[in-house]
């Protein structure tokens, strides 16, 4: 089973352009929870599950407006790659590479 306990530096690019953060993630069985931290302040990882080699979690904000975002990534070594998913502002491009 794949491992995404780590830290990974992760870039989303949004319609407000590239947004850098850092996902600190802890995984147990195929249970996935964290942290993900960038300019725009700290979110939890919730729901988050691994099945094979991928990851799906959620995390809510707040900024720039409250709403639930939704990511997918498939995980091959010390990067992933997908989707984030943010309401009516449609999908995004995501990439993480792990740092530590």
């Amino acid at each position: 089973m794949t491992d995404v306990s780590g830290t990974w530096d992760s870039v989303v690019n949004s319609p407000m352009g590239e947004q850098k953060s850092t996902m600190t993630l802890s995984q147990d069985g195929d249970t996935v929870t964290g942290t993900n931290a960038g300019a725009t302040g700290s979110a939890e990882v919730k729901d988050g599950k691994i099945d094979g080699n991928t990851l799906t979690w959620k995390m809510d904000i707040t900024v720039p407006m409250p709403m639930t975002l939704e990511g997918t990534a498939t995980v091959e070594g010390d990067k992933m790659a997908g989707n984030i998913k943010a309401g009516a502002f449609g999908e995004m491009p995501f990439s993480a590479t792990k740092t530590g």
